[in-house]
């Protein structure tokens, strides 16, 4: 097993310029912290190329890194602190390769993301996703990284439950409904439909906006049907994580 002690060392620079997204994609690699998302990497097959961990973290988890020594590389606390941007971190940081999802779209029930740029918002939508049953998330032009750090933190694993897809909105759209999947799309409109109103449907998209724009003028014009959450209360507007669980929950709710 191998060990790092240094700071200054060559491989442990490489990595922490994965926090940055051109890294990222320039290296096909990205990083995951803690044991929970660790351990959800390994069950679901993801190719984990270094698990950097503190004696201590090493000791408290030995039955789990033991079968991963090739992995595993022992290090300092203050390497594990270099590599997180957690203000308290857990002493465990893995790097593992981007994952490829062909653009397979078929029946089912999709939810699309139009320029939803917050990463917690892009990461608790796919765990929601996930929550309620979906085929797969699908972020187009605009959306938060689904490799940054705090998207992966919002996901909770959820990535390796369902399919997590990067790709043109407009070609999505025109795929799912060659599929007879119907397509909604989130908007605040007079025309649109309550959510309430909806009939359930098998296969079904719902597509989710930015935060304050909303599903860009182009994007609605492809869908079916528009459609809305009312607001009782005083509040503008809800969070478009709020508004995507209802959303994915009430058109499932007929089942």
């Amino acid at each position: 097993m191998k060990e790092i002690l240094s700071t200054k060392n060559e491989l442990i620079k490489k990595v922490a310029k994965l926090h940055r997204r051109k890294e990222r994609q320039k290296e096909n690699l990205y990083i995951m912290e803690g044991f929970h998302l660790i351990e959800e990497a390994y069950q679901n097959g993801a190719k984990m190329k270094y698990i950097f961990v503190t004696h201590k973290a090493y000791q408290q988890y030995l039955a789990f890194f033991e079968p991963l020594s090739e992995q595993v590389i022992l290090v300092s606390k203050e390497i594990i602190d270099k590599l997180s941007d957690l203000p308290t971190p857990q002493g465990m940081i893995a790097v593992a390769e981007m994952s490829k999802t062909d653009l397979d779209l078929h029946q089912g029930k999709w939810l699309l993301l139009d320029y939803v740029q917050d990463p917690g918002n892009v990461g608790t939508m796919i765990r929601t996703a996930d929550a309620a049953g979906f085929d797969g998330v699908i972020l187009g032009e605009g959306c938060a990284d689904v490799y940054a750090t705090k998207t992966l933190r919002s996901m909770q694993g959820s990535q390796f439950h369902l399919k997590v897809i990067q790709a043109d909105l407009s070609q999505v759209i025109q795929q799912l409904k060659a599929a007879q999947v119907k397509v909604y799309a989130t908007e605040l409109n007079k025309e649109a439909k309550q959510y309430q109103e909806l009939p359930y449907h098998e296969n079904v998209a719902i597509i989710m906006g930015n935060e304050g724009q909303g599903v860009r003028s182009e994007i609605l014009k492809l869908a079916d049907e528009s459609v809305y959450i009312p607001i009782y209360g005083q509040a503008e507007s809800l969070n478009v994580g709020v508004a995507a669980g209802i959303m994915m929950y009430g058109l499932i709710r007929k089942k």
